[in-house]
């Protein structure tokens, strides 16, 4: 394990050159102090725990220090934001200081998040504020530990400094993790400022650092993209099974790493509404819980137009074809084990319609539901979980059959359970669960963000002692508005 003054820095993405990004010095927040750090995500760089608790730590991601090696830059990009085209955004708040290469072989973006004003702020002061950096801190490991593609969160440093949004709060910074933080939004960038050249020094950047594998193909670019079809075929699908919502799935917040990016008004389901809508913001519901799977096939589309200059187009159309069905088989398979199955039959996707269509509009908890059907024996579970609904008639044909099924698919109540629990989370990031950790921390105690990172880091753990962090929420809990502002 290392220290912090160890760090190896490869700053590749810095090597492209003044055409991909900015150079810029991260702007210090006044009187830093940590207010949560990933001893996991810290295990990503080789460090060691207990550099968090040296008074450098704060410093180096609050601004006030910079390693030797690190290249601060601001990247360059575009992007569809709620479908419209926008031609320049970019880091207008955040830096990438570099690129640490680590003891395997990795290497790992330092993007700090909140670090002041870049040439792309556009009329903005490039802070981020105390709640979204605890937000997407929250979220980054949580979603890690549940096995959903992300990126990570290193640490939250909070300060005095004053940001001004809707009313003034507390100024922060949040370093997080990537293996590459370039976005759908980089290529479309490229492209439509007809800088070809430029588009294909990027692409020949992702391909040899990210994609060598597609080198070996005898279309790079188009196996580049079959890959990322595939890669966010699979991340939408952990999404929707699970119950999570992004908020803002505008292409300069996808990744072509095909991981959860840039988070916002994020939320998981509480009671289940496949037309959720998380983000205050969003008044069309384009991002809706159910409208995640045709927007990440829109967002692949727009990735493709801007490839066209390198891969023929039916080539593209056809990985893009790949992304619905494989889609499907990956969400299938997600939903068959959170039922306890082991095998598949032909009749399984019509039973899972069938009880999300029993769970819509009958205050269900999502979550809760599924860590309740493998606790007890089905007929046990369902006797429980029968109250919840309101058409009894349907729940009860639907728990027969379930009953029937789970006959077929053989085993002992023991090995099921195990199994159910494996992958059913008995802890999920609840927006009220945040909320209160956020209303402690802006009053200067850290001490419940760090309990409910602890517990979320473990969520399909029993935790002695923790059970009020996996209680349904209360009424108020389940209609907070989060918006884009932070």
């Amino acid at each position: 394990m290392k220290k912090l003054d160890e760090l190896k820095f490869d700053n590749r993405f810095a090597r492209l050159g003044d055409a991909f990004s900015t150079e810029v010095l991260p702007e210090p927040i006044a009187e830093p102090r940590l207010v949560v750090a990933s001893p996991a995500a810290m295990a990503l760089l080789d460090l060691e725990p207990d550099e968090a608790e040296s008074e450098v730590f704060a410093e180096l991601f609050s601004g006030h220090k910079l390693w030797s090696e690190a290249e601060p830059r601001a990247m360059v990009y575009s992007g569809h934001q709620f479908g419209v085209y926008n031609p320049r955004l970019g880091d207008g708040r955040g830096l990438l200081l570099g690129e640490v290469l680590n003891d395997a072989g990795e290497h790992w973006d330092l993007h700090l998040k909140g670090a002041g004003q870049t040439p792309y702020s556009r009329m903005g002061d490039g802070r981020a504020v105390l709640r979204s950096s605890i937000r997407e801190f929250l979220a980054s490991e949580h979603l890690d530990a549940l096995g959903i593609p992300t990126s990570r969160a290193l640490c939250v440093t909070a300060s005095s400094t004053p940001v001004y949004r809707e009313t003034r709060e507390t100024g922060a910074m949040l370093l997080r993790l990537a293996s590459s933080h370039v976005r759908f939004g980089h290529f479309e960038y490229f492209y439509y400022t007809r800088q070809h050249d430029r588009l294909e020094e990027l692409g020949r950047h992702v391909l040899e650092c990210h994609f060598p594998h597609c080198l070996e193909q005898e279309q790079p670019w188009a196996a580049f993209f079959r890959d990322v079809v595939e890669r966010n075929a699979e991340l939408i699908a952990r999404w929707q099974a699970y119950g999570f919502c992004h908020g803002v799935m505008n292409t300069d917040n996808m990744s072509i790493l095909g991981i959860t990016f840039d988070y916002g008004p994020y939320a998981f389901l509480d009671d289940f509404d496949a037309n959720h809508i998380c983000n205050h913001s969003d008044d069309s519901g384009r991002y809706a819980f159910s409208n995640q799977v045709p927007i990440a096939h829109w967002n692949l589309a727009a990735l493709a137009q801007a490839l066209t200059p390198f891969v023929e187009v039916e080539a593209l159309r056809e990985a893009l074809n790949l992304f619905l069905p494989l889609y499907q088989a990956h969400y299938l398979d997600l939903m068959r084990r959170r039922l306890g199955f082991s095998c598949a039959e032909p009749e399984d996707e019509a039973m899972v319609q069938r009880l999300l269509q029993l769970m819509q509009g009958s205050a269900v908890d999502y979550s809760q539901f599924f860590r309740r059907l493998g606790e007890e024996t089905p007929e046990q579970a369902l006797s429980r979980l029968r109250e919840d609904f309101v058409d009894l008639a349907g729940f009860d044909a639907w728990a027969t059959d379930y009953q029937a099924r789970v006959v077929r698919d053989g085993g002992t109540q023991e090995a099921r359970r195990e199994r159910m629990h494996a992958v059913n989370p008995k802890y999920i990031l609840r927006n009220y669960l945040a909320q209160r950790a956020i209303e402690a921390a802006q009053q200067g105690d850290y001490s419940e963000v760090r309990q409910l990172h602890a517990v979320l880091s473990h969520p399909f753990d029993e935790q002695p002692g923790m059970e009020r962090y996996a209680e349904r929420p209360p009424e108020w809990g389940k209609h907070l508005e989060i918006s884009c502002s932070s």
